[in-house]
Parts: C-alpha cells; structure tokens; sequence
C-alpha cells in the first residue's frame, strides 16, 4: 500500500515523567537525516550503537546514549525508522524533542500514528491493530493473551482461508454465467455448492455461537450489586475491592449513584457495580438513582440481590442471573443460623464466605468469557461482519439452484464482510475511532 503521508512524524515512545530511560521513535523519510544530524554518521541498520547527540543549531550536546536506524521497508511502519534511547530525565527528552523537532520536515506524531502507518503501508491489518489495542489496554492475565492472539493475525488468517473457498466458489459461479450452454464447464451445482461454502458457514456460525464470550472478555462480566437500602451493599463492595471505594453509613439511601470497580479474578476481568437501594422514594434526587439501579441490573451478566439474614427481601429485578445474598450473618442467633439450608449467608464484618462469594462470582465470569479461552470475535463489529456472512452463505445454500446473478450477489456479500474484518475495504469510519484510543507514540 502507498504511504499518504510524507511527514516524518517523531514521539515519546516510553512512559511520562522522570525515568532511567527514555525512548523517542521517529518514522519518515528524514529519519536518516535526523540521526546524521544529531549523532552524525548513519549506524549500521538494526544496531545499537552509542553516540552524543548535539542539537543541530548549536552543536550543544544533549546527551549520550544509543541510536538504532532500521531502513525500510522492513520495519513497524513501513517507512524509515529509528529510535533514540537517551536518559530520562525531563530536560534530556525536552531538548531531545525540541531539536528533533527543528528538522525541516518533522513534526509529533498524533495519537496511534505509528500503527496507523503501519496499517496504510499493509505491515498489520486492522484486526491486527485493534488486537494491539487491547493489548494495551489489557488489565488481566486472560485479556493479555486474547489481545495477544488478535495481534498476531489469527482472526486475518481464519478470514483469509474463508475467503479462499468464497474466491473459488465466485469462480464456478462466474463460469456458469459467462459459459451458460458450455457443458465441459463446471457449474455451480447445489453438492458443489454445499461441499465449498457449508463448511465456512459451520465457521462462522461456530464463532457467533462463542462470539458473546469474546466481548465479555474485553469488556469484564458485570455484576450488579442490588437490593433494598441499608443492606449492606457498600460494605459488600468495600469489602471485596479491598479498599474505601463507596460512603458507609447507618442512613438509608446514602449512596445514590453508580460506583464501579474493576476486579481481576484469576485472571478473569469483572466490573462490579454497586447501586442505590431499591425502594418509593419522594426524593427526586434519589429516585434518580434508584432508576439507574434497576438499569444496571437489568442489563447485568449478574445481580447479587442482597438483603440482611434476619429480614430477607425477595429479589425485585429483572434481566440475567439473580442470585440471593443474605448479609450480616453475624447478627443471626445461633438457633436460626442452624436452620439456614438455601441462599448464601455473608457477613463483610467477620468475613463469614466473602472467599466462598469470591470463588463463586470468579466460576461465573470464567463461565461468561469461556475461562479465557475466546474465539475469533471480539469486537461488536467483528460479530456484525460474521453475521452479514452467514446470512449471506445461508440464503446461496438454501437454494443453491436460484438465478445464479443472484448467488453472486449473496458471494459478493459474504466476501466483502470477510474484507472488513482486516480492513481491505470500506472501513476509513471506524479508523479514527480505533487509533485516538491509542497513545501518543503508538
């Protein structure tokens, strides 16, 4: 693919602020002349080698540290690369940039610039650099490796092989069209038809099946933490984030709006929500909440209805798995703690089966992504192209003997939702979307 830009862009690649070590990254066609400039003679490709470099106005050294210059087209952009890796400290990377950035052609590169050329130039496909992005953004041993997976092209090589076996069935319907009366042509007859295209469909389908657990998986299962005022809710949400995250207090209808936490659970990722108390409220601004609460649950993966042990509450919410925590156990006599035989019975002051719920909620939200182990789909857009496919595949196979311009159409349609998953066509709408999500020198 051919570059649009001729800038040579340059940033920051490694963290903010005071460091050992500080990497800038420049990437563009002066990128040679930027290493002569400020470190003189041109290093052997793909080497270190340590140089001072000197602000090209002044001739000032700046710092002392190591240049590497990887020429293109063998590199992450594509284009001329290299990378200055100089001492971290802020006036080094301040003077640094500030004589990069007096080289005629040069300018900071924007948000996710890097990859984005790296996407134009066809070194990544776009599969590829959102699996980058989530990588990123990956907080859990299990979104790693999921993210993981994406950047290495598994879901663009699963596409490509699909494609193939579409290619060769456009061809024999293509023959049929072009070669109607031509009997030593092969047609696109319903056994050829079912032995080429069923199998991609069974694919398809078999993702869009696992499909729900991949987004979970970037997302985190949601659980909902609901139930009448004064129950115990932020306690419980204290309790399990191991920290002050919500206002206690004695007062019915103390916490009034959203609270999330994100928790790691063996590696599975989980928000957990705590919510205002149900109940009629006169209060507008707490009726508020409480409108919110019942949102939350409804759209939930799963809602822990609580209620104290010694005045339980049915569950009054709508929507997924509703499980029924009876809190402060500790308060039960022992005569009634005898005679508990259903529910789950907690107390976040003596931590009487906090680790029981733990385990639990961590059973569930493996159960919801798969224990880690996602499919193809990740995105919502990865799940709408797989759908357009299928549909697609299933009307050719349905009626394999129908007009065959009419089977080329639903062909046409199935390949060019497969191209959209790597972004060989129509998809310049989403790519501002996916690379402000990205880092300044990424």
């Amino acid at each position: 693919m051919i570059r649009i830009e001729n800038d040579t862009i340059f940033a920051i690649a490694s963290g903010a602020g005071r460091a050992a070590i500080a990497v800038l990254r420049v990437s563009g066609p002066a990128a040679r002349a930027i290493i002569e400039s400020l470190a003189g003679k041109l290093p052997e490709p793909h080497r270190a080698a340590l140089r001072i470099f000197r602000d090209p106005a002044t001739g000032e050294a700046i710092d002392k540290g190591f240049v590497i210059f990887f020429p293109a087209p063998k590199t992450y952009t594509g284009e001329d690369y290299a990378e200055f890796h100089v001492h971290g400290g802020r006036a080094v990377v301040a003077a640094m940039v500030k004589a990069i950035g007096a080289i005629a052609g040069t300018r900071p590169a924007e948000p996710g610039e890097f990859t984005r050329r790296a996407l134009l130039n066809g070194k990544m496909d776009l599969a590829e650099v959102e699996g980058l992005a989530d990588l990123i953004d990956a907080e859990t041993e299990w979104q790693r490796r999921a993210a993981l997976r994406q950047a290495q092209g598994v879901l663009g090589r699963q596409a490509a092989i699909w494609r193939g076996a579409l290619l060769e069935a456009a061809a024999l319907l293509e023959a049929e069209i072009d070669f109607p009366d031509e009997e030593s042509v092969p047609g696109f007859s319903g056994r050829r038809a079912d032995k080429i295209l069923a199998p991609v469909l069974a694919g398809l389908k078999s993702e869009l099946a696992a499909g729900r657990a991949g987004e979970r998986l970037r997302e985190g299962a949601i659980i909902v933490i609901a139930g009448p005022p004064n129950a115990g809710k932020s306690t419980l949400l204290n309790a399990l984030a191991r920290r002050d995250v919500a206002i206690v207090s004695p007062f019915a209808g103390t916490t009034r709006d959203i609270i999330e936490v994100h928790l790691d659970l063996g590696g599975c990722p989980l928000t957990l929500i705590d919510t205002a108390g149900l109940r009629e409220s006169f209060d507008a601004v707490e009726e508020i909440g409480v409108s919110r609460a019942r949102a939350k649950a409804e759209s939930a993966d799963l809602v822990l209805w609580l209620s104290e042990a010694c005045a339980p509450v049915p569950p009054s919410v709508q929507g997924g798995e509703v499980w029924p925590v009876f809190t402060k156990s500790d308060l039960l006599p022992p005569a009634e703690r005898q005679s508990l035989t259903q529910g789950l019975y907690i107390s976040a002051e003596s931590g009487e089966n906090l680790d029981l719920l733990l385990k639990k909620m961590e059973a569930f939200a493996g159960a919801a992504v798969s224990d880690g182990h996602a499919g193809l789909i990740a995105r919502e857009r990865h799940r709408k192209a797989f759908e357009r496919a299928a549909l697609a595949l299933a009307r050719i196979l349905d009626d394999p003997g129908a007009p065959a311009e009419l089977l080329a159409e639903d062909l046409r349609v199935a390949m060019v939702s497969l191209q959209r998953l790597t972004g060989m066509v129509d998809v310049e709408d989403i790519l501002g979307e996916i690379f402000t999500r990205f880092c300044i020198g990424k």
